[in-house]
């Protein structure tokens, strides 16, 4: 079988109902993990299947939540392909979390914890600044790079070729986005999000995160994990905690990261959990490669087709 990863969203990536149906048609797995969702004690299973949105979006919610949806997606397609094993793992941003535990770097029980502080964290952390995102359509890094530094704003999201998401305060956004247009950006859109997520500004946030991972067990992982920060894999345990601190306020080096996995042998990529994004994104990085995407029964049957018959 071909060398696959697998991948794991970010926070963006949470719908109203995510998780309903795999969940259904895999109560066993479900079942499995369903006493760690309910200890967080809000209610998350019926926020993630019912809403509201408002209250899905916000990260306390949305982070978590993605988490367990994709870590049952994981667990329905190791019940369906037991014998596809990933040669390595990455995720984008939060979704890094996810791949860590994946990887067996820590428990679900403890990743769904970390996650829901993280959410928590940032959550606060965006509503003590006035910050902001956003993305940036036909502009490359050495383009764009100038001038976010000019304006005291981060390259957050280096996604793939001619996507890359800008974090900030809210005037500096603003004035990017009017740079980038004039610079030959196709689109310069402010995103509908709560804060300026990695960039400075969430600093308060990476150090509650710090100090919640100094109390977790972590080990090296068993099969690579890219990091957000370096795109290269984890090494120690120490470095993985270092790493995910870093990470908050930090360039996600996405585009890169899948880079490095090609380069190393990857031929087939699997999403796993809510959305599309990354399965858009490797189409434009490189699209050679399978990529297929799992976040329900039926893109599972159809992801398990496709993978079956790799050789």
């Amino acid at each position: 079988m071909n060398r696959t990863a697998f991948l794991f969203a970010g926070q963006g990536a949470q719908y109203m109902g995510m998780g309903r149906d795999l969940s259904e048609a895999f109560p066993d797995e479900f079942a499995r993990i369903r006493p760690a969702i309910d200890g967080l004690g809000i209610g998350l299973t019926e926020v993630c299947f019912d809403g509201p949105q408002e209250r899905l979006t916000n990260t306390e919610y949305a982070q978590p939540g993605i988490y367990w949806v994709s870590w049952l997606a994981r667990m329905a397609l190791k019940k369906r392909l037991p014998e596809l094993v990933p040669a390595a793992t990455a995720g984008l941003s939060l979704g890094e979390f996810t791949a860590l535990a994946v990887a067996g770097a820590y428990s679900f029980e403890d990743g769904l914890h970390i996650v829901h502080q993280r959410g928590k964290a940032m959550q606060k952390a965006c509503e003590s600044t006035s910050g902001g995102m956003a993305a940036i359509i036909g502009l490359e890094r050495d383009t764009l790079g100038p001038i976010c530094a000019e304006h005291d704003v981060t390259m957050a999201n280096l996604n793939c070729p001619g996507q890359i998401v800008v974090s900030g305060a809210t005037e500096a956004i603003q004035q990017v986005c009017v740079r980038a247009t004039e610079a030959g950006a196709r689109r310069a859109m402010p995103l509908d999000v709560a804060g300026a997520y990695h960039s400075p500004l969430m600093s308060p946030a990476a150090e509650t995160l710090e100090s919640v991972l100094e109390g977790m067990e972590i080990i090296p992982p068993a099969i690579p994990v890219i990091s957000n920060v370096s795109a290269r894999p984890h090494e120690s345990a120490e470095d993985i905690r270092q790493a995910l601190v870093d990470q908050v306020c930090s360039s996600v080096q996405w585009e890169d990261s899948i880079r490095f996995l090609i380069q190393s042998g990857i031929t087939a990529f699997v999403e796993l959990g809510p959305g599309k994004a990354l399965s858009g994104f490797m189409k434009r990085i490189d699209k050679s490669v399978t990529v297929v995407n799992i976040e329900d029964a039926e893109s599972l049957e159809k992801a398990v087709e496709i993978l079956g018959n790799l050789s």
